[in-house]
Formats: structure tokens, C-alpha cells, sequence
């Protein structure tokens, strides 16, 4: 299995959180939370700060199927790190619930292309411009782990560039991502 199986259901998540505790979070989440997700059957592409928003978290995770995001889901949320750490997390939160769950339309997240910079364009249902790497479209099916909900407002197209838009937001990596 490789990096690119885990591109077939993806959640860009997006948290807005207190003022001034993005980076505890951050270090909280990197410390904690990657290998146990991933253990459990997550692969978790990318953690970023969003630049245009000092009090944002961004960050995706990837399954293989839905049946396997809950399956790993209910194994993470139900273990014994999320437990002993989620109320040190979730006090860093003022949202977390603004969440997309998406298919592909062009792979890429396993491998983007060599260069500098990572913007993430969401918008209404569109095609992705030649300059994405990496791009997705809402997924329809229902949500198979309601505890944590998704977006419905949708669709939405989503695409993963090098280059700026007039519509998108620039991540910026933190140390554990491994799109950079």
C-alpha cells in the first residue's frame, strides 16, 4: 500500500481556534496525535498553519475507503491517547467543525511537485486549472462517523497548487507535514 491508496477519501480540516494558542496546539498534536492516527489506519499528508489567518489550523487526513475512515476513526477516538490528551486539545478550539470530506479528481498529495509555496483553493464545483497537483470534489456519500461532523453545505471543489490564485490561501508547513 502506499501514500497515494490513502488519497481515495480525504477530510480537509480546518480549526479556528483561541487567540494566540495555534502553536500549542500544534506542538500538542505533533507530539501526541500523528502516529497514533496513523496506526489506526489515518495517513495524515499535511499539519499547516494558515498565513492569512494567525488562529487557524489546517490539516488533511486520508483513508482508503470510507468503511476504513471510521474503522480508523472509532479506533483512534476510542484509544487511549485521544483520552488522556483531548481536553488539552479541545481547549485550543474555538470550531472544529469546519471540515470537508472529499474524493479525488487528480491524485497528487503523496507526491507534489518540487517548489515553494502550498495553496489551497476551495470553491464552488469547478475544474481544477492545470497549475493543481492535487485536487478533489465533495464526497456525497454520508458521513460514516457522525461524532465528528463534516460540511453539507456543498459541493465544493478543492485543488492543491504551488502557485497563488486570487482565491486561495497559502499553508504554511509546520515540521510533521510531509507536504512542504
Amino acid at each position: 500500500m502506499t501514500a497515494s491508496d490513502f488519497e481515495t477519501v480525504l477530510e480537509l480540516r480546518r480549526y479556528t481556534l483561541h487567540p494566540g494558542r495555534r502553536d500549542e496546539l500544534i506542538e500538542l498534536f505533533e507530539r501526541e496525535f500523528v502516529e497514533p492516527q496513523e496506526a489506526a489506519g489515518a495517513h495524515l499528508f499535511g499539519l499547516f498553519r494558515s498565513r492569512a489567518s494567525p488562529d487557524e489550523f489546517v490539516w488533511l487526513r486520508g483513508f482508503r475507503s470510507m468503511e476504513a475512515r471510521k474503522e480508523a476513526l472509532e479506533r483512534f477516538y476510542s484509544g487511549p491517547v485521544w483520552k488522556a490528551h483531548r481536553a488539552a486539545a479541545n481547549a485550543t478550539m474555538v470550531d472544529s467543525d469546519n471540515v470537508l470530506l472529499l474524493r479525488p479528481v487528480r491524485r497528487g498529495l503523496a507526491a507534489p511537485p518540487p517548489g515553494a509555496g502550498l495553496h489551497v483553493t476551495i470553491s464552488s464545483p469547478t475544474p481544477p486549472p492545470e497549475s493543481a497537483f492535487a485536487a478533489f470534489e465533495t464526497e456525497p456519500s454520508p458521513n460514516t462517523f457522525p461524532q465528528l461532523p463534516v460540511r453539507t453545505d456543498g459541493p465544493f471543489s478543492v485543488w492543491f497548487s504551488r502557485a497563488a490564485s486570487a482565491s486561495s490561501s497559502e499553508l504554511i508547513p509546520t515540521t510533521r507535514s510531509l507536504i512542504r
